[in-house]
C-alpha cells in the first residue's frame, strides 16, 4: 500500500498496460493512497483502514487474512509435493529408485492442494469490485456470491480463472500417470497433452498476473514482495513450460538426458511455485483479521 500527501480530494484510477486497469488512487485529506489491482482483489487494505483512510466495513471472507493465508499454504503444500516427485524421479536407476506408480502418486497429490488454492484464489477475483471510480454517494453495491464470474477485461479475473484451468488439466495429466497406459502414443495423449495444455495455461497466468500487479508489461522491482511473488511464480511457470515440452514421448528411444531435464525443470519450477506460495502466505499479514 502505498501512502502519499496530497492536496487534491478527488477520485481517480490509473491506466495499466491495455485494456486493463493498474490501480485505482484514493485520496483523503492531505493523504494519498495508491491501490494496486492485486491489493484490491485479494483485500490487502488492513493499513489504510486501520490509519481511516478507507471506508470502514466487515470484509467479506475471501480477503481476510486467513484465507488468503490458506490459499499460499496449500500452493506451498501442493509444490512440496511435487518436489518430492521430481526428486524422487532423478533417483538413478536400482534397488533404492521408486517405482513409476509411488513418484506419479506424489503429483497426482500434489496437483490436488493445487487446484483448491486455485479455486479459492479465483473466488476472490470472481467477487472483486471494479477498480473504476465510484460513483457518487459512495460504494458500489453488493452482489451476491459469484462461483466463477465473468471479467474478461480483467488481468486479474483472467490471471486465476486460467491458472485454474490449468491445475484441472494437471488433475488429468497426473492422474493418467498414476494409471499407467502403455504406448507412447497413448501416453502422449492422455499424459503429455493436458500436461502441456495445463503448462501453457499456466504461462499465460503467470504472465497476466505480472501485469496485473507491476501495471505494465515489464519492471524491475525486488524490493516490493507482491513483485517477488508474480516474478518467481511467472520462473515457474517458464519451468513447467519447459518440462511439459521435455516430457514428450516419441516413437523410439528419449535419451536419458531429455528425460532428467524435464524431471530437474519440474523441480526447479515447483520450488519456484513453493516459494511463492509461502511469501503468498507472508503478504496476508496486510489483510484484515479474519
Amino acid at each position: 500500500m502505498d501512502v502519499k500527501t496530497d492536496e487534491t480530494s478527488r477520485p481517480a484510477h490509473g491506466p495499466g498496460p491495455w485494456p486493463f486497469i493498474g490501480f485505482r488512487n484514493y485520496f483523503s485529506g492531505r493523504h494519498h493512497i495508491v491501490l494496486r489491482a492485486r491489493w484490491h482483489r485479494k483485500g490487502l487494505i488492513r493499513h489504510a483502514l486501520e490509519a481511516g483512510l478507507l471506508p470502514e466495513g466487515a470484509m467479506p471472507f475471501w480477503q481476510t487474512r486467513s484465507y488468503n493465508w490458506s490459499v499460499g499454504a496449500l500452493f506451498a503444500f501442493g509444490s512440496t509435493l511435487f518436489m518430492l516427485g521430481s526428486a524422487l524421479a532423478l533417483v538413478p536407476a536400482g534397488p533404492l529408485a521408486p517405482s513409476a506408480l509411488a513418484v506419479n502418486s506424489l503429483y497426482f497429490m500434489g496437483s490436488i492442494p493445487f487446484t483448491m488454492a486455485g479455486y479459492l484464489q479465483h473466488l476472490q477475483s470472481a467477487n472483486m469490485t471494479h477498480l473504476a471510480p465510484e460513483p457518487e454517494g459512495g460504494a458500489p453495491p453488493r452482489h451476491h456470491l459469484s462461483l466463477i464470474g465473468w471479467e474478461p477485461g480483467n488481468a486479474g479475473w483472467l490471471s486465476t480463472f486460467t491458472q485454474f484451468l490449468g491445475t484441472l488439466a494437471f488433475n488429468i495429466s497426473t492422474w493418467n500417470g498414476v494409471m499407467a497406459p502403455q504406448g507412447w502414443l497413448v501416453q502422449d495423449l492422455l499424459i503429455w497433452t493436458p500436461d502441456m495444455a495445463g503448462s501453457i495455461l499456466f504461462l499465460i497466468s503467470g504472465y497476466l498476473a505480472f501485469l496485473e500487479t507491476c501495471g505494465r508489461y515489464w519492471s524491475w522491482k525486488p524490493q516490493e514482495l507482491d513483485w517477488q511473488i508474480v516474478f518467481i511464480n511467472l520462473l515457474g511457470c517458464v519451468a513447467f513450460m519447459i518440462s511439459a515440452v521435455l516430457s514428450y514421448v516419441p516413437d523410439g528411444p528419449q535419451g536419458g538426458g531429455v528425460v532428467m531435464g524435464a524431471n530437474i525443470t519440474l523441480l526447479l519450477g515447483a520450488l519456484c511455485f513453493c516459494i511463492g506460495g509461502v511469501l503468498t502466505s507472508y503478504e496476508s499479514e496486510a489483510a484484515a483479521p479474519g
